[in-house]
């Protein structure tokens, strides 16, 4: 079985995995990542999203082959101590209902925001439209990001 040196969330890991297994199980089954969900496993749901060289990515639909020379945030790296602005308005706006999508929607939140930090309401809605909440927050989240836009424009 091949050795794969990862970069994640700037540390380099080594993991020794079966080069066409996803990304997804590299980081919960053989890193202890948990923040990273599965949902679907077909790349539908967002739910496993992580930053690849900071563009949001399912994770379940990419090989660890390909990421041995990228940089690798998961959740767990947007911020050591849940500081970052979308996880910050995630927490004033109290979008989390269950829970479970909320790690891939600020994962894709921040990477739509580092590329167009002024959105309006039509770039935030299609950015976010491939990330499915079963609770249907997409209210509280599209409120989320503005906030974030604005503390990030602050």
């Amino acid at each position: 079985m091949p050795t794969f040196i990862l970069k994640i969330n700037n540390q380099k890991r080594n993991v020794e995995v079966d080069e066409d297994t996803p990304l997804l199980w590299v980081l919960r089954d053989h890193l202890n990542l948990l923040g990273t969900k599965y949902g679907c496993g077909i790349g539908q749901c967002g739910a496993c999203t992580v930053h690849i060289d900071g563009v949001a990515t399912r994770s379940c639909l990419l090989q660890v082959q390909f990421t041995q020379d990228v940089e690798i945030t998961t959740i767990e790296g947007l911020s050591e101590k849940g500081e970052h602005p979308v996880q910050i308005a995630w927490k004033e706006i109290d979008v989390p209902q269950c829970g479970y999508c909320q790690a891939g929607q600020i994962m894709t939140a921040s990477a739509f925001l580092n590329k167009n930090p002024k959105p309006n309401t039509s770039e935030i809605r299609n950015a976010m439209h491939g990330n499915i909440c079963r609770c249907a927050s997409y209210n509280s989240i599209e409120e989320a990001v503005k906030v974030a836009a604005d503390k990030l424009n602050f």
